[in-house]
């Protein structure tokens, strides 16, 4: 068990100055991008070991395997962000269970979070994923459709609208890379108002977080880099 979690601190810390880095040379406030640690097809240990060195904020993207994760874990404090294709039935699951999720782009999945999240937690915080690309079958709205959802999402009482999301296609250019992340933020400053700033934008990845810092990321979402490779399957 040991050998299976020893790399993690040493991993984590890693991505930790990548981004402490970034943000010092874009002239970003130091702590202004948070770190979301993808945990999804990951070992327990792995999750616990990454907490004991720090890290609170782990994705899952799978009901099941994330229930257990979380009843193995319940006593740390963990926080869980979904960051899956949500479905019609396993948003309770999401809405119970859950303190963030990334991949909102359905109103009836809205309505369902907001109607099953328990009155004992605060409302679920929601990011609207953004399918920049167009790409066919990919999750996310259209850039075109987003401002309409969030007007229809805003009265929701049980669901906090906080940002974006987008998964953009990889490509080397870093120049190609900056540019859906780029296109998530003028879309977010067109869309935010006073009562619905939308600070949060989710963007970034192993590969291309820096191009997403410069672009204004505020949460980079990192599976391997931190963790290592994936089990299996």
């Amino acid at each position: 068990m040991a050998q299976l979690t020893q790399g993690v601190p040493a991993r984590l810390a890693a991505v930790r100055e990548r981004i402490r880095a970034a943000e010092d040379r874009l002239g970003r406030k130091p702590g202004s991008v948070a770190l979301l640690a993808v945990s999804k097809k990951q070992e327990v240990a792995k999750i616990r070991a990454a907490f004991t060195a720090g890290q609170t904020a782990f994705g899952e993207s799978y009901a099941q395997e994330a229930a257990e994760k979380m009843d193995a874990l319940e006593t740390l404090g963990v926080q869980w962000h979904f960051i899956g294709r949500i479905q019609g039935n396993k948003t309770r699951h999401i809405a119970e269970r859950f303190d963030w999720v990334h991949s909102l782009c359905n109103l009836k999945h809205a309505r369902r979070l907001s109607e099953q999240r328990p009155a004992r937690l605060p409302p679920l915080t929601a990011y609207v994923q953004v399918n920049l690309d167009l790409e066919p079958g990919k999750a996310g709205l259209p850039p075109a459709q987003v401002a309409d959802f969030i007007t229809a999402c805003a009265g929701l009482p049980r669901l906090k609208l906080a940002g974006l999301m987008t998964l953009p296609a990889p490509v080397e250019d870093e120049e190609a890379r900056r540019r859906p992340f780029r296109a998530l933020r003028l879309l977010r400053d067109r869309i935010a108002t006073p009562a619905l700033p939308l600070p949060v934008l989710s963007m970034g990845m192993s590969a291309d977080l820096e191009a997403a810092i410069a672009e204004g990321a505020t949460m980079v979402r990192v599976g391997t880099a931190v963790f290592g490779p994936r089990e299996a399957g």
